[in-house]
């Protein structure tokens, strides 16, 4: 057999793909900038289960009487944590569940891990994250975020929101009631359980949703709920959402104590669901995140994420973007089961961007971020502020690069992002707005960023 270039480009992009396959996405490929590497801790996770008495069953709603009957929500949530290291010890292995194009069907897959189960935790009062998944997707898909960041010492909770078929005549409502309703009890419930334990810090607590998981948060975070808006008069039938609205009894039911920061990505709520209104994401007040691609067909990028921005007036936030991505930015790279049917690859996969990039990217700005507003580490600004918005336009002169592979010190006439290598870093860009009222925005922030329409 003659060996060519070509068979060997060939061997080697098929090895890379078996070894994707196989790799835990939690930990990021080379070319990720350098904050998205796995911390010095250990990993373990453990599953628990709590209930919120009489809530509202949406999906049992009478037309005959328009009422609702109480119900118990149960729910089941994965717990990530720094761990003590266990020799000889096999890493979980996670088994997720998504619904295929054929109604009442479905697919399995599985997500190498490198967390041990039950592992003793840490001692430490750890940050604690909660993280909560897209419409029917599943928490198996964000392991990427949770076992990171409990490697660099943050206790990570995923919500099963258990969403119902897409069939299901209430399945919107459902969500549209259960999201945020689920984020602030579980981030109750833990800040209470897990303190008791030791285990976290319930006054530094933060808040990731992807997707619907993005509308979640960012209600649980602050944003008002707007009484008029379609979803609140419409969406939920029987008037159930009203009462978590602006002016409602159980406004304060969706808020999160002890709130430090909050991510979104390719948050829902925006556009045509206008859920909170033109002024309820004034509500929000803790530092906030986004993460959008400009190509996203699902929630829309221009009337989402971008006009968010821009709503968001109470306090400091960020949007990454990743230019030409659409919505399916944050889950793992498809497992192997879902890499042979279109309809479960697009559950992971983005057209254009490499998912393992996304993830490597996204877990550089979120660690920075977190560790800047949650943990209070002023030595990560400096990979959030400064920095020129548009990533292509940075500069690394010849002159000034000493290893190919290093990271940037944004610094010294260098202007690629900090963080980031020689040459992976671009098609993305940050914007920034400091609060209403509040301090004056850096040089990079909106005074010189051309509105987009």
């Amino acid at each position: 057999m003659r060996v060519t270039r070509y068979s060997v480009a060939l061997l080697g992009c098929l090895c890379a793909s078996l070894a994707l396959a196989g790799e835990p996405p939690s930990r990021p490929p080379i070319d990720s900038p350098e904050l998205a590497h796995l911390g010095d801790a250990s990993v373990g996770v453990r599953t628990i289960t709590v209930v919120d008495k009489d809530r509202p069953d949406v999906l049992a709603f009478d037309e005959q009487t328009h009422s609702a009957p109480p119900h118990d929500r149960v729910l089941k949530v994965d717990i990530w944590y720094p761990a003590q290291a266990l020799r000889g010890a096999t890493p979980v292995t996670y088994s997720g569940i998504l619904p295929s194009e054929t109604a009442g069907s479905q697919g399995t897959f599985s997500v190498p891990g490198i967390a041990v189960r039950d592992a003793p935790p840490v001692a430490g009062r750890h940050p604690l994250v909660i993280l909560s998944h897209g419409r029917r997707n599943d928490v198996a898909a964000l392991v990427w975020l949770g076992e990171n960041l409990a490697s660099k010492g943050y206790v990570v909770a995923a919500i099963h929101h258990q969403d119902s078929p897409l069939s299901d005549r209430l399945a919107h409502a459902g969500w549209l009631l259960n999201r945020p309703l689920d984020i602030a009890f579980v981030a109750r419930s833990l800040q209470s359980s897990l303190a008791a334990e030791g285990l976290v810090d319930p006054t530094r607590t933060a808040l990731f949703g992807y997707s619907a998981g993005g509308y979640g948060v960012l209600t649980a975070a602050g944003a008002v709920l707007d009484p008029g808006s379609r979803i609140v008069t419409a969406g939920v039938p029987g008037g159930l959402l009203l009462p978590y609205a602006r002016g409602g009894a159980l406004q304060q039911a969706t808020q999160v104590p002890g709130l430090k920061a909050v991510i979104a990505m390719s948050p829902a709520g925006g556009g045509a669901l206008a859920a909170w209104g033109r002024e309820g994401l004034a509500g929000i007040h803790a530092p906030l995140l986004m993460i959008s691609g400009d190509v996203d067909w699902t929630v829309d990028y221009a009337t989402g994420a971008r006009a968010m921005l821009d709503a968001a007036t109470g306090t400091r936030r960020y949007l990454l973007t990743f230019k030409g991505a659409g919505h399916n930015i944050g889950l793992i790279p498809a497992p192997e089961s879902m890499r042979s049917n279109l309809w479960f690859w697009s559950y992971f996969e983005d057209p254009v961007w490499r998912k393992d990039r996304i993830i490597g990217v996204s877990l550089h700005m979120i660690t920075a971020f977190l560790d800047r507003y949650v943990r209070d580490d002023e030595s990560r600004a400096s990979y959030l502020d400064g920095l020129v918005p548009d990533s292509n336009s940075g500069r690394w002169p010849a002159e000034l690069r000493k290893n190919f592979d290093a990271f940037s010190p944004g610094t010294g006439g260098i202007t690629v992002w900090k963080g980031f290598q020689n040459e992976f870093y671009t098609n993305l860009e940050l914007l920034q707005r400091a609060p209403q009222g509040g301090s004056a925005p850096p040089p990079t922030d909106l005074m010189l960023v051309p509105k987009r329409p």
